[in-house]
């Protein structure tokens, strides 16, 4: 029997036991308990969330758990100094320590992400690097494994962690009925970004939303200014003027960043060479992708595509290499 230890706090947000919930269809799968979730706080007892709801406790002590999981909430985790004590004194008996969204700053104040590649919501990632400067915050990861801790971004990121940790304990088969059933997509990999250039643009007019959306679907065509315009309904003139006015950036700009989403998630979830992955989304050649890579993401695709690879190995029972 594998103890899960899912730790809370006052104003925790309650999306992230939703990750408590992958521990249990684990269970379901099997057809036996092989998780057995405990929810903790620092004093026990009810502990109401950000939403108002309130859930019942026990007291986090010195017990073993083959796992320990602090949670996350929309703000800062209060000053909680026993806690961060016994979290800080965990890896003494407990396999691996992870945290979700804000959970990472309690991992770093007991000390244990120093050193570390980790994540967080993206939100909080540079006050987490400025508060912290001995850990190694990547602010653009789904989630991050370096040896014994594992950390996540917020929301639903805890739901992939959670799934990596049923991959790595019972294999993909059941990792991925267990995805099932909880209708969502088989675990994202970790090096997946937490961002969408189409979110971040947010058209306000629906001509411009039809243009990104064309360029989106016509990567590999050159998607001249003339040629967006077209697909809004503008003259090249209306439409450049109303696009940067909406989305804050020029039309070249944000096919860049279009194509830069798309080369990113057909590294990760392919094994094609970087060449036909810039032609399939259109870059002329794989030095304009590496330079755009540069200026997204301050590293080159084949970096990208080395540390992503360090999580699935990690998975896989293998010993990362340095990038």
């Amino acid at each position: 029997m594998q103890r899960i230890g899912f730790v809370v706090f006052p104003g925790f947000q309650v999306m992230t036991l939703a990750a408590a919930s992958v521990f249990e269809f684990a269970n379901l799968a099997l057809q036996r308990a092989n998780y057995e979730v405990h929810v903790l706080s620092e004093h026990g007892g009810p502990v109401i969330s950000s939403l108002g709801a309130t859930i019942a406790t026990e007291a986090i002590g010195t017990e073993a758990f083959d796992t320990l999981l602090v949670g996350g909430g929309p703000g800062m985790p209060p000053s909680m100094p026993s806690l961060v004590e016994i979290i800080r004194a965990a890896p003494r008996t407990t396999r691996r320590v992870a945290s979700i969204c804000t959970g990472a700053f309690l991992l770093a104040e007991a000390g244990l992400l120093d050193g570390r590649r980790v994540t967080t919501h993206w939100h909080f990632a540079r006050q987490l690097r400025q508060w912290y400067p001995e850990v190694k915050v990547e602010d653009d990861r789904i989630f991050i494994i370096d040896g014994d801790i594992w950390t996540s971004a917020g929301m639903t990121a805890g739901v992939d962690l959670a799934l990596a940790m049923v991959e790595k304990d019972l294999g993909a088969e059941v990792a991925r009925k267990v995805a099932q059933k909880l209708v969502v997509y088989h675990r994202r990999a970790g090096g997946q970004s937490q961002f969408s250039a189409l979110l971040e643009l947010e058209p306000k007019s629906d001509r411009i939303q039809n243009a990104l959306t064309y360029a989106k679907s016509h990567l590999r065509s050159a998607l001249s200014v003339e040629e967006l315009a077209e697909a809004a309904n503008l003259s090249p003139r209306q439409f450049s003027r109303a696009f940067t006015a909406e989305t804050g950036q020029s039309p070249a700009k944000a096919v860049e960043h279009l194509r830069v989403e798309a080369a990113r998630l057909m590294m990760e979830q392919t094994r094609h060479p970087i060449e036909v992955i810039a032609r399939e989304v259109g870059f002329a050649d794989r030095e304009r992708m590496r330079r755009a890579f540069l200026r997204a993401f301050g590293q080159s695709p084949q970096a990208m595509r080395r540390m992503a690879g360090q999580d699935t190995a990690e998975l896989d029972g293998e010993t990362p290499q340095a990038a």
